[in-house]
């Protein structure tokens, strides 16, 4: 805004003059107060974020635990199915017509039923366990830094 030389502004109004006006005293204690509360609000930023972390460093070493367990459990799948297979081929190999050759393709897919079945009820139980594991110290320490907000 435009001041005149007369002191007023380009209205013709009269300028406040706030240093006539004693108010050190309420001006430090405001101060004070916003810089105690801008202190506190940091603190609490500071111990949720910490809180936060600790979720985090549990959740990944939970996450890695529960991955390797699934994919030694892949592995041990994988090894069973190729031993399987190797040994349906040796006892096809060694059939000596075309009907036992036939009755043992049958057994052999009956039991690859079977086990793939058994193998995917084991493989979705370590699937739901990995899930578990993983979201419970997100969800235990986010409570806990709501709680501590609020």
């Amino acid at each position: 805004m435009k001041v005149t030389p007369n002191g007023t502004n380009v209205f013709g109004m009269p300028l406040l003059d706030f240093s006539k006006l004693a108010l050190p005293g309420v001006v430090g204690e405001l101060a004070e107060q916003g810089y105690a509360r801008a202190r506190e609000g940091c603190e609490k930023i500071k111990a949720g974020s910490q809180e936060m972390a600790e979720a985090l460093r549990e959740t990944y070493s939970s996450n890695a635990r529960s991955a390797t367990d699934y994919g030694l459990k892949m592995f041990e799948i994988s090894n069973a199915n190729a031993a399987s297979a190797l040994d349906f081929w040796v006892h096809l190999f060694g059939s000596k017509s075309a009907t036992d050759a036939l009755a043992l393709s049958a057994a052999q897919a009956r039991k690859a039923f079977e086990t793939a079945s058994d193998q995917n009820k084991e493989l979705w139980a370590l699937a739901q366990t990995l899930a578990t594991e993983t979201g419970e110290p997100i969800r235990k320490h986010l409570t806990k830094v709501l709680h501590q907000a609020g």
